[in-house]
């Protein structure tokens, strides 16, 4: 017997006679419906109570990374007056002493952005990526870019290596793109959808899911997380009952994009497009001197994280990364250790990195699907126990059963911790499409958890990964650019600020490789994020 509750609009299904049921049901949440708030950057979805402060929170968070204002679409639709990096161009400044660069130094540039009609831009929010390299020293490091709201951009540069120092600068996106990005996470929440797979007997039906649904006269199952408060929901069925859910997997993509709009979203145009420069791109970099004061950007709020030098990553944040160049030394570092991986495809590709080059590391077939999990592997010898999980929804992928699709907050709470214990996670690929609440919303949970963790056992090792830059194709842009992940990775860095974890900056290791960007990292980047970590884990003496 059940009985159809309307709330905010919506029809929430309440079961009364199933205690299964129950257990899985938060049967006092609350359905999120479309907000059109004015004083939202978005709309979202709302969920509600939330706390004083956690509201407080999230309003912080959303003006500390409130883009500059982007230009409205010209009607009827032209790229005359977007940003074009064909006719755009950098310049590097003079040396402020006006004599050599030497190691220490801080390199600015200028970059200007012009239309295609070759007339200077006057407003700011163009997505500029920034590095500097030396492909024969395989040296690198990203630059720090400022928008100056007026067509104008600052790249600063430390300057960390010896010799020939070049810069290149990357139109990712121009600012009319961000517009329609803006407007399609506004009005188009829903734009990456997923399906329910119900079963039971001989009738399986499908039905679409998202963290929230739009208002229909359908009923609406309610699969909102009962610890956490996560949300989810379903079409309820024709014919089953909301507890026949067996799977999830993705559903498909709406294509959202009004009259060529398109053509803000094109490579080699205006997407992903290096901007040349309009004298020489590098400079000679000298030894650092005797008694040579420190130099400091007036503009740059912050230095980089790190850099490569002869291929391999050097850290400037006080860990000294060290190069575990054999198995045995990898498995040295690991011994009686358990290190739980919790997240997307780009941890997943870690547990296979190590499960690949360690021989007595080996994987248990859980017959899972690949790109699903969990997995599970373990060195016997060593007693080394490594697993691996993903995140719970939203999570674009083939096909997971229901009892395998868990929230990361949750499995934290079941983890005992301790000094063998290491826990790592990146939650960033698939929410790229939806409000960035939602995110805020995924990583104040997760937060939570990791502060009972260390509450209990202090010594419990945790490793956050960030996003990283990557190829983007229209489709890719549309439903998580490189501007999505840049905003996402502020957030991340802000909700777990001041707690004792460590990052893995991979948007910095992946933008100051000269590798091809790409979602899932090329092995030699791998390589240094494997040291990175194996670094937190297994400290020098001293450090």
């Amino acid at each position: 017997m059940t009985s159809l509750i309307g709330i905010k609009g919506e029809v929430q299904l309440l079961a009364k006679s199933s205690d299964q049921f129950q257990n899985k049901w938060n049967t006092n949440a609350v359905i999120p419906t479309i907000s059109m708030d004015p004083h939202r950057n978005h709309s979202f979805c709302n969920i509600h109570p939330l706390s004083p402060e956690e509201e407080s929170e999230v309003s912080l968070l959303l003006e500390s990374i409130a883009w500059p204002k982007t230009p409205a679409l010209p009607s009827p639709f032209s790229l005359n007056q977007t940003s074009d990096p064909a006719h755009s161009t950098f310049t590097i400044l003079p040396c402020r002493k006006g004599g050599q660069w030497y190691i220490g130094d801080q390199l600015e540039v200028t970059i200007k952005m012009c239309d295609f009609r070759g007339h200077a831009k006057t407003s700011g929010g163009d997505v500029l990526l920034a590095r500097l390299h030396n492909l024969e020293l395989g040296a690198g490091v990203a630059g720090q870019v400022v928008d100056h709201l007026n067509g104008s951009y600052s790249a600063v540069f430390s300057l960390l290596w010896e010799g020939r120092a070049q810069v290149q600068v990357t139109l990712v996106h121009p600012s009319e793109a961000i517009t329609v990005l803006h407007r399609t996470t506004f009005e188009h929440h829903d734009r990456v959808f997923f399906h329910g797979i119900f079963r039971s007997g001989g009738i399986t039906e499908t039905t679409t899911c998202n963290v929230c649904l739009r208002q229909t006269q359908q009923p609406v199952c309610n699969y909102t997380d009962l610890r956490t408060g996560e949300p989810w929901f379903c079409y309820k069925p024709k014919k089953l009952s909301c507890d026949a859910r067996v799977s999830h997997k993705i559903g498909g993509y709406n294509q959202i994009l009004k009259t060529n709009e398109e053509k803000l979203f094109q490579s080699q145009v205006n997407m992903n497009v290096f901007i040349q420069a309009s004298g020489p791109a590098d400079v000679s970099v000298l030894p650092k001197k005797d008694g040579q004061p420190q130099v400091t950007s007036s503009i740059a709020e912050s230095g980089p994280s790190g850099y490569y030098y002869q291929g391999d990553w050097r850290a400037l944040n006080g860990t000294t990364v060290h190069q575990f160049k054999t198995p045995s030394a990898i498995s040295q570092c690991l011994k009686e250790k358990v290190i739980y991986m919790y997240g997307d495809s780009t941890v997943r590709q870690w547990f296979e990195y190590l499960v690949s080059v360690l021989p007595d590391l080996k994987e248990f077939d859980l017959h899972s699907h690949r790109q699903v999990g969990p997995f599970m592997a373990l060195d016997y010898v060593n007693n080394i126990l490594m697993t691996f999980r993903v995140h719970g929804p939203p999570i674009r992928i083939f096909n997971i059963l229901i009892n395998e699709l868990r929230y990361i907050a949750n499995e934290l709470d079941g983890v005992s911790g301790g000094p063998n214990t290491v826990v790592i996670f990146g939650v960033w690929a698939h929410f790229g499409s939806f409000p960035i609440e939602v995110y805020i919303w995924r990583l104040q949970s997760i937060r939570k958890a990791v502060v009972q963790l260390l509450s209990r056992a202090p010594d419990t090792l945790v490793i956050i990964r960030t996003g990283n830059p990557k190829d983007n194709t229209i489709h890719q842009a549309l439903f998580n650019s490189d501007w999505h992940t840049l905003q996402r990775d502020k957030v991340l860095r802000a909700i777990f600020k001041g707690l004792d974890v460590h990052f893995v900056n991979a948007w910095e290791m992946v933008l100051a490789h000269n590798l091809p960007h790409n979602l899932h990292p090329q092995p030699p980047i791998i390589k240094n994020i494997i040291n990175v970590i194996l670094s937190y884990i297994c400290p020098q003496k001293g450090e």
